[in-house]
């Protein structure tokens, strides 16, 4: 009978699995496009990094601005409307970058990226609780690891997909070169360069608008949270629950250091004259990916989703470590892990970067549950602060660039040890808090 019970639950999470796999597929497509444009917008604004990572604050910070919003908008609409909602913000993000393209003006392409943050705020709001409710809470970090292999494939092929499209032939187009030119003809070799962006984001805005069709008129379901016992009379919100106060903490340590390894190593590898810079996040991802792989197999089977925190957060302070010590000369390790297979290797302190994806892989699916866990009808609200913990990609890659202006990128990247010991924290104390 448990048996014929779990099946059923597994048909019926099958369709709403599918729809938010593809949904998850362009979160990862349009996040990690940011680790790629990075450069590029260095180049066309004239930039330097820690103008260049405004990029990355303009993106996030939308999730911090307009999570709360966003909540009251899922209240009124339902998730599966508000998942429209969001995607139709998002394509008038992707067609703002027409006229940004067209005029070189890095505030408007920071106003379309914080629109397109804007459309993925209640996206992720929406989504993340179906993927917990839809299923057993024990597997939560499953789903949602499969969830983050398909983000992260994105990932993965964005960066190259980016370097085939509009980078090719970027090398002569280094700082150097720029600074030969006279400036009429550095305006024109500026001019050309934007105008590549501007045929890519037509047809994201396309793909969006197809989107929006789909999870519109699919059959997938609305979900219902019921009340807890304790949370019907309180006033106080979702603010009695440590646990999700605390893992919207985490998510924003988590966040701001899973953006600064995918999304500074190419700027890390250019500095160090890597010359495949441009594709660099792909490692990150990859990395990641594989790291989401092992949480699949591991979890529950053999590992809790608490147990998974610990392991990753101790194996990101390792890669921090690492990446702040270790050869910017070296390929050592590199060539033992994939040297033999082809793909070009990168040098050690290159590499511990990529594999900080490995390590803080399981962090996102093993909060989610964790911090979700017992909320009630304070859920969407939960999430919406969850969602909030974004700004972590906003704020500490800011703070990575400011220490990078002042010293050195590699030494920059000491910000991520106390992003990992807070996890640590979490993952051994704060999601059991049920008080304050």
């Amino acid at each position: 009978m448990t048996s014929k019970v779990a099946t059923q639950q597994q048909a019926n999470s099958l369709l709403p699995m599918v729809i938010i796999g593809v949904l998850f597929f362009i979160f990862g497509f349009v996040t990690w496009l940011n680790g790629s444009l990075i450069p590029f917008l260095k180049i066309i604004c004239d930039l330097n990094e820690f103008q260049a990572l405004f990029v990355t604050f303009a993106f996030y910070i939308a999730y911090t601005v307009m999570a709360l919003p966003m909540s009251g908008i899922l209240r009124r609409t339902g998730y599966k409307n508000g998942m429209a909602v969001g995607l139709a913000i998002m394509a008038v993000g992707a067609i703002l970058f027409i006229p940004a393209a067209k005029t070189g003006h890095y505030f408007i392409f920071l106003t379309a990226l914080f629109v397109l943050g804007t459309g993925l705020t209640i996206l992720q709001t929406a989504s993340n609780p179906y993927l917990v409710h839809i299923g057993p809470k024990e597997t939560a970090a499953v789903r949602i690891s499969i969830m983050g292999i398909v983000n992260k494939c994105a990932g993965v092929i964005v960066p190259i997909l980016f370097t085939a499209l509009i980078l090719s032939g970027m090398g002569e187009f280094s700082e150097e070169y720029m600074a030969s030119l006279d400036a009429q003809t550095r305006a024109d070799q500026i001019e050309a360069l934007s105008n590549r962006l501007i045929t890519p984001y037509i047809y994201m805005a396309i793909v969006l608008a197809g989107l929006i069709a789909l999870v519109k008129y699919s059959s997938l379901p609305e979900i219902e949270f019921e009340e807890s016992d304790n949370d019907v009379e309180d006033k106080s919100g979702i603010l009695q629950y440590p646990q999700a106060i605390l893992g919207a903490l985490a998510l924003f340590a988590y966040v701001g250091i899973e953006v600064i390894a995918a999304d500074t190593i190419g700027l890390f590898g250019s500095g160090i004259g890597v010359e495949h810079f441009a594709s660099l996040t792909s490692y990150t991802m990859v990395c990641m990916v594989i790291g989401y792989i092992l949480g699949i197999i591991a979890i529950p089977k053999y590992a809790s989703q608490e147990k998974a925190l610990v392991v990753s957060s101790i194996a990101g302070i390792l890669c921090v470590i690492g990446a702040t010590t270790a050869s910017t000369q070296s390929s050592a390790i590199a060539d033992v892990l994939w040297g033999w297979s082809g793909i070009p290797v990168i040098p050690d302190a290159v590499t511990f970067v990529a594999l900080m994806g490995l390590a803080h892989a399981m962090v996102w699916p093993s909060i989610w549950p964790l911090a979700l866990e017992g909320l009630g009808k304070y859920t969407a609200q939960g999430s919406a602060l969850l969602i909030m913990g974004i700004a972590g990609g906003a704020l500490l890659p800011l703070l990575f660039g400011f220490v990078a202006e002042g010293g050195s990128t590699q030494f920059a990247y000491w910000v991520g040890l106390p992003c990992y010991l807070f996890i640590l924290y979490y993952a051994v104390k704060g999601h059991k808090m049920r008080s304050w």
